[in-house]
């Protein structure tokens, strides 16, 4: 059976969408392992690692009962620290958010008893809440694939709460620890700058597309085997190497009628990443079509009963709609 970590914080969220309704769930990590367990729960082991509240434990522990294949020895309370974050939507992508509670990082004792799984999925969102020291320790002791959301170091917590993009200086002693880097436009443009900047240079959010190849470019030259830049409604572009020769292809997003929320979308979008490089070892597209199921899935509805089967996963990425 093949085994999956997925590593980060199972946030308490206030949510706010666009079309003004109040949500509040747990989120994060949740999405991903409950979208695989709702997959494949019979055929897989899906680990969630996160740190969370005492006063939480209890209750994150409900939000997983009775689906399949979710193992929750690594979901511990030893600190008594746990994500809270709020979001308030101002279009279907863009949102303004604040923290107000902080998981402990996870470090490399956490991941001791997980050398065996084959994929580990890392989604912080925060970047204080992966240690460098924990991927590395996994490439030195694992043959896992490990995958790394970008959200994480390019996000900074201010002390009055307020959670902002930044530029994820350091990228280059993580790279070489990562196998598959996945990232959206915004977190593109945080992690590809410029030596010296001038002031009107800050004006642009987003990478141009030759941009975006050099920036993926630099990434295989360090080790990363793929990396998902993604596109919102038009899908994601994927990088790797072929021959020695930088491949890029577009994989198309699935269609959806009606965005409920998307909150966790990029989450969800990485679990089913690692469901597809599991399944089948470096083919990247086919990773990129359960990643862009996942995350369509994810936009249908406010609970977990967005995600399908298999069987219903399949026919919808032949559709090409949900």
């Amino acid at each position: 059976m093949k085994k999956i970590a997925v590593v980060g914080p199972i946030p308490r969220d206030h949510i706010v969408t666009h079309q003004g309704d109040l949500i509040q769930k747990w989120g994060c990590v949740t999405h991903p392992v409950i979208a695989l367990s709702v997959l494949a729960g019979n055929d897989l082991e899906i680990i969630p690692v996160s740190h969370v509240r005492h006063v939480d434990k209890d209750n994150v522990a409900e939000v997983f009962k009775g689906y399949k294949g979710i193992n929750l020895q690594h979901v511990t309370s030893d600190n008594d620290q746990g994500d809270i974050i709020s979001l308030r939507f101002v279009d279907q992508n863009n949102r303004f958010e604040r923290q107000t509670g902080f998981m402990d990082p996870i470090v490399p004792v956490d991941m001791t008893n997980l050398l065996d799984c084959d994929a580990f999925v890392f989604i912080p969102i925060s970047d204080y809440e992966i240690s460098l020291d924990t991927l590395k320790y996994l490439k030195k002791k694992s043959k896992g694939t490990i995958i790394f959301d970008a959200h994480g170091p390019t996000t900074a917590c201010l002390v009055n709460g307020e959670r902002q993009r930044k530029f994820w200086i350091d990228r280059d002693q993580w790279l070489p620890f990562i196998d598959v880097l996945k990232m959206n436009l915004e977190e593109a443009h945080a992690s590809w700058f410029k030596k010296e900047y001038e002031s009107e240079d800050f004006s642009s959010e987003e990478l141009e597309r030759d941009a975006i190849r050099k920036f993926a470019d630099h990434c295989l030259s360090l080790g990363v085997k793929c990396v998902y830049v993604t596109l919102d409604s038009r899908g994601c572009l994927t990088y790797f190497k072929k021959r020695g020769k930088t491949i890029e292809e577009l994989v198309p997003s699935i269609k959806v009628d009606k965005v409920v929320d998307t909150t966790g979308c990029g989450d969800s979008f990485a679990g089913g990443l690692s469901y597809g490089l599991v399944t089948d070892p470096k083919n990247y597209k086919v990773a990129a079509l359960y990643a862009n199921a996942f995350g369509a899935l994810r936009t249908q509805g406010k609970t977990f009963e967005v995600f399908k089967s298999l069987e219903e996963t399949n026919k919808i990425i032949a559709n090409g709609h949900v």
